[in-house]
């Protein structure tokens, strides 16, 4: 069943990815050269704290953590540990916050010093990927039109798009119906109404689809040990239009790049 959110309920969620966003943003001064994705984690959860929410991930379905910290050629659900970052990695930070009775939940994939080219292509067209299915959250249209969208883009440029794992409806849970895949066909899937929210969240491998998952039960590799990249955002329908949750916004502060991506679908609280 999809839960469709209110004015004031929106609100709420709001606030909830609002402080991931802004976790993310104290991150982002942080993933550099010999760092480790243990020293990001618990960085994460400490402010998440101390601003009145809990880190969601942790304990969720047992996971140990309170971020999921995916390296390289991690596609996502990896578990921070005490390895030190190198230049010319990647590294997807996922982070969940549960507060004020709502889940807030989202990604950014983090260059570590100097990249390459090529990954800094992944990087670009990834991120795009993810406005191109926000593009089509729009009433009227359906689920199979994000990832349609989503999956165009990337696989002009040869990019393979998981499968196996996919987007999610928010709400009062962390994983609520529809299920949002990033790829598909245009017209099928459950209509998009106002009140819907979803996170949408490409996983984009810079080679082959296939992935691997570890016996760990978390972790999860591309099968042919390329880059995977992953960004994520909460979006809902306000008066038939895609609209952001989240931001990168407090990312780019950090890091000083400007952008105006967000500006065709900013939430008005």
């Amino acid at each position: 069943m999809i839960h469709l959110k209110s004015k004031e309920e929106l609100e709420l969620m709001y606030l909830s990815a609002q402080l991931v966003s802004k976790t993310l943003g104290v991150l982002a001064k942080e993933v550099k050269p010999g760092v480790t994705t243990n020293h990001l984690d618990k960085l994460g959860g400490e402010y998440i704290r101390d601003n009145g929410g809990y880190p969601a991930f942790l304990g969720m379905y047992d996971f140990p953590k309170n971020l999921c910290i995916s390296p390289n050629t991690e596609v996502v659900h990896g578990i921070p540990n005490d390895k030190p970052l190198k230049d010319g990695d990647i590294v997807s930070v996922d982070c969940g916050v549960y507060m004020n009775d709502f889940y807030g939940d989202h990604a950014y994939t983090f260059a570590v010093g100097e990249v390459s080219e090529e990954t800094e292509k992944l990087l670009r067209i990834t991120k795009e990927s993810l406005y191109k299915g926000i593009e089509q959250m729009k009433k009227g249209n359906r689920i199979g039109d994000i990832g349609f969208a989503i999956q165009q883009h990337c696989e002009k440029e040869g990019y393979g798009i998981v499968r196996e794992l996919v987007g999610h409806g928010l709400g009062r849970k962390m994983h609520e119906d529809p299920q949002v895949p990033n790829y598909g066909r245009r017209g099928s899937g459950k209509k998009i109404e106002d009140g819907m929210v979803l996170a949408i969240e490409p996983m984009v491998n810079m080679g082959t689809e296939k992935v691997f998952f570890h016996p760990d039960g978390w972790t999860v590799t591309t099968l042919d040990d390329k880059y995977s990249a992953h960004y994520e955002h909460d979006v809902c329908v306000v008066d038939g239009q895609p609209k952001l949750l989240s931001t990168f916004q407090y990312i780019y502060d950090a890091l000083g790049i400007v952008s105006d991506e967000e500006k065709p679908f900013l939430f008005k609280p």
